[in-house]
């Protein structure tokens, strides 16, 4: 790769934390058969945020539900353009459809909030746009949490978190800056959280271009954001998570390292934890699509910590 080429491409990835392709919603609960209602509460700081509040006639335990980076509370529709081309080179060009978890846990006996976060999905613009890996996405965290506990019908139920990838460093930030926040909340399932260092090195090796390159990327990325990348990563962060937590993760995704998911895992100062790895595939994608190929262990743990 050329001189130019790696100015332009370290460019482009800068720019993509300065405003985040957004997914559009291609699945809607009806699908699955599910009765719902479209809801919409402002996050923390007052930002309005779309949802889905897809109810368990019976029920007194709730499911808070977020995403990953790009998908929205839908998924992703990574087997069409621009997405397809966020994950194609590294086989993550298939579609990621969330409904099924929905249906899943709705049928397991919980009543589900699904919501976007700011500057995806159908959620407002916050920030200028800026993609902070969790920082500023935690005030959606808590803001769904405030929504759950105003709402007559929900104020009373016991609440259980389904916090995937940059939802689950949402929900770790949260918790360091907001721990009364989380309060009687029972636990967390947590699906492939990452530190974006540790992502951006991994990409700079995909792409050919020298690893000394990481510190220009980072100096691109602060002008947009203000924060290096030591301040995206939730290692730190997980040294303030206080609920019983279940990590679980692609071992050989080509977007992180082992070692990068076990050092949170480590850092997590409670006793009731788990970490699973999924085997045979470097698509990190599989892992966001592994809870409805295979739901027994996080039920399991919901079902465990949320009597």
């Amino acid at each position: 790769m050329s001189q130019p080429q790696i100015e332009q491409t370290l460019q482009t990835i800068a720019d993509s934390f300065r405003v985040s392709l957004r997914s559009p919603i291609m699945h809607w609960p009806e699908e699955e058969g599910l009765a719902y209602e479209n809801v919409t509460f402002p996050s923390q700081d007052g930002v309005p945020l779309e949802g889905w509040y897809i109810p368990a006639p019976g029920s007194d335990k709730i499911i808070l539900a977020n995403h990953p980076r790009w998908f929205s509370r839908s998924g992703l529709p990574a087997h069409l353009e621009p997405w397809k081309s966020l994950g194609a080179a590294t086989g993550n060009d298939f579609e990621v459809n969330f409904v099924p978890d929905y249906k899943i846990l709705h049928d397991a006996g919980y009543n589900v909030l699904a919501y976007d976060l700011r500057n995806f999905g159908h959620s407002g613009a916050a920030n200028g746009g800026i993609f902070t890996v969790g920082r500023f996405e935690s005030r959606d965290v808590i803001g769904s949490l405030s929504y759950v506990r105003s709402r007559r019908d929900t104020r009373s139920m016991t609440i259980g978190l389904f916090s995937r990838c940059v939802g689950a460093n949402a929900t770790m930030f949260a918790m360091t800056t907001h721990p009364e926040v989380f309060e009687g909340v029972r636990c967390m399932v947590a699906p492939q959280p990452l530190s974006c260092g540790v992502a951006l090195e991994r990409a700079l090796a995909r792409l050919g271009i020298p690893a000394e390159y990481i510190d220009d990327l980072e100096e691109r990325i602060r002008r947009h954001t203000s924060f290096r990348l030591k301040d995206f990563s939730p290692v730190p962060w997980a040294k303030n998570i206080t609920i019983p937590t279940f990590l679980y993760q692609v071992r050989d995704d080509l977007y992180t390292t082992p070692d990068d998911v076990q050092a949170m895992y480590d850092n997590i100062p409670t006793a009731e934890k788990k970490l699973f790895w999924i085997e045979g595939t470097s698509r990190r994608w599989d892992g966001y699509a592994y809870f409805q190929k295979d739901p027994r262990l996080m039920l399991e743990w919901f079902d465990t910590y949320m009597k």
